[in-house]
């Protein structure tokens, strides 16, 4: 394309826009433009840059007939149609990392803040007073901090932390204890941070694995004068058990960036009390960080129109556009894989193996064994994995990647195989193949062999291998009211055991676990989201 166009079509600091002008590029900087708008004149554009107020829809994306690539200055691209851009050919991108010192520096002034009671002593002197009883702080030299989440944030976070002598306690399960040890972390559980941490801070995504993981009951472990520190997600910790702790001054305090509900109400009672810091999800918003992912954006959209590099891409597959539509079943199948056993007993893992038999060698193996990382990092990352920096993130883990061709087959035309090995020794494999028309299958989980469906809420249950489970743990499904949609078993008659995987309608429920769980024979019971 000879002389390509960029619309920008939300506020963006000057820098990005000069990005452009600078390399000879035109572009509109239209921050105000509608919906309506966008309709009618985006099809003059190759290039489209946005943050969070524009919406890149279907109807949108149909109308963009030079359009080449979105630019998300920014890391959540949930307001572009990713696939509707994808059936197009036009590369979606976003700016992982842009804002990762100025979260991190955010975390530490909360910290800080909470510590010495700086909000609070300010409010009481603009009301006039000089009252320096009321606002006795707390030195944070000496004490242990519990980090949990070891991304980028929470590396950095670790970094300036030890600067004030601080003792840090992680909690990360997919980091080996070699590389915490290379950060100068002890590596902790939940439970133990919880009860030696003076400060703890969180830095992980919102999952079903860290939906409240700080509850009631761990509040309750927590010294009287732990303070907590959230500038990650709302959700990780309980708001309501939260609250009742600072209300009763069962904790010394907390600092929140981030809520379950955004913007926060203005009637919270957080808002009432007066050991709690307070700020409206602001951690990413410093001159630099905005700076940062403006020129990261406006670069990485003028290497896509020069026909250069494409970094941070969401869509864009280490495939050629020929090969795609006979490969992405594969890539599909690895994935969910992938996913799977990143959910399935993994405890701070050390290698993943890929093996791949069959006709699925007739393909290159890398796009597939991407999808499969792809598939592993996705519920556990601090921010989006994609096939640009999936094996570099894994790679930041100290996760070890073997890919290997096979010979292992069995009665399968193609198989694909993940195992993941924990850093106590123990390994669990999967093993998926593609059926006739490209239906993907679990056949394999450990030893046994299978039939399963790959997708939606699973259970995985192990058993000793008698008569009468089968209908027990039917019977408590039907209790709870939760449909099973298929259930599939394998068993090994020499070692007595027996495993069944049950693809469900809905998630299954807390009481629903906690009853089968609780069945004589049953040896333990796993809950998988694919």
């Amino acid at each position: 394309m000879t002389n390509p166009k960029v619309l920008v079509s939300d506020k963006l600091s000057p820098d990005g826009v000069e990005v452009f002008k600078k390399a000879g590029v035109a572009v509109d900087y239209l921050p105000e433009i509608t919906q309506q708008e966008l309709r009618e004149q985006i099809g003059a554009y190759s290039g489209w840059v946005i943050r969070s107020r524009s919406r890149a829809t279907a109807d949108i994306i149909e109308r963009a007939a030079q359009l080449r690539v979105i630019g998300r200055a920014g890391v959540g691209v949930d307001n572009v149609d990713t696939g509707a851009a994808t059936r197009r050919g036009i590369i979606v991108m976003n700016t992982p990392g842009g804002n990762t010192i100025s979260t991190a520096e955010h975390t530490i002034s909360m910290l800080l803040s909470l510590a010495r009671k700086i909000p609070q002593a300010h409010a009481s002197m603009a009301e006039g007073k000089w009252d320096k009883k009321s606002f006795m702080g707390s030195e944070i030299c000496g004490k242990t901090l519990g980090v949990f989440g070891l991304g980028r944030i929470g590396q950095e976070v670790v970094r300036r932390m030890k600067s004030f002598d601080m003792t840090i306690l992680g909690y990360d399960p997919f980091l080996s204890s070699e590389r915490m040890r290379q950060l100068g972390v002890e590596a902790g559980g939940v439970d133990e941070i919880c009860e030696r941490a003076d400060f703890l801070t969180f830095h992980t995504p919102l999952s079903p694995e860290t939906k409240d993981l700080i509850n009631a009951e761990r509040l309750a472990k927590m010294k009287k004068t732990a303070r907590l520190v959230n500038c990650a997600r709302g959700g990780i910790i309980n708001e309501d058990a939260l609250l009742k702790a600072l209300q009763e001054k069962r904790i010394a305090g907390a600092a929140l960036d981030v809520f379950t509900a955004e913007p926060l109400p203005d009637d919270h009672p957080f808002r009432e009390l007066d050991n709690i810091v307070l700020s409206p999800h602001i951690a990413a918003s410093t001159v630099e960080a905005q700076e940062n992912v403006a020129i990261q954006v406006a670069e990485q959209v003028l290497d896509v129109l020069r026909g250069g590099p494409v970094r941070n891409a969401l869509n864009v597959l280490p495939v050629d556009a020929e090969l795609l539509p006979v490969i992405q079943p594969f890539m599909e199948l690895a994935e969910r894989l992938g996913c799977f056993i990143s959910q399935y007993r993994a405890q701070r893992p050390v290698k993943l193996t890929l093996r791949f038999s069959g006709s699925v060698l007739d393909y290159p193996l890398h796009p597939i064994s991407t999808a499969a990382v792809q598939g592993f990092l996705k519920l556990t990352a601090d921010g989006p994995v994609n096939a640009v920096n999936a094996h570099e993130i894994l790679r930041d883990r100290g996760i070890e990647l073997v890919e290997t061709k096979h010979s292992e087959l069995y009665q399968y035309q193609n198989l694909v195989t993940v195992e993941l090995e924990n850093e106590d020794g123990t390994r669990n494999r999967i093993a998926g193949t593609l059926y006739t028309s490209n239906h993907p299958r679990i056949v394999i989980l450990n030893d046994k062999h299978f039939d399963a469906v790959p997708e939606g809420h699973l259970v995985v249950l192990e058993n000793d291998d008698i008569p009468g489970i089968i209908g027990q743990v039917g019977t408590v499904f039907g209790k709870h009211d939760v449909n099973i949609g298929q259930m599939t078993w394998g068993r090994v008659p020499a070692e007595g055991t027996a495993m069944t995987i049950i693809n469900l309608d809905t998630p299954a429920t807390d009481g629903l676990l906690k009853e089968l769980r609780s069945l004589k024979h049953i040896k333990s019971v796993d809950v998988i989201k694919l």
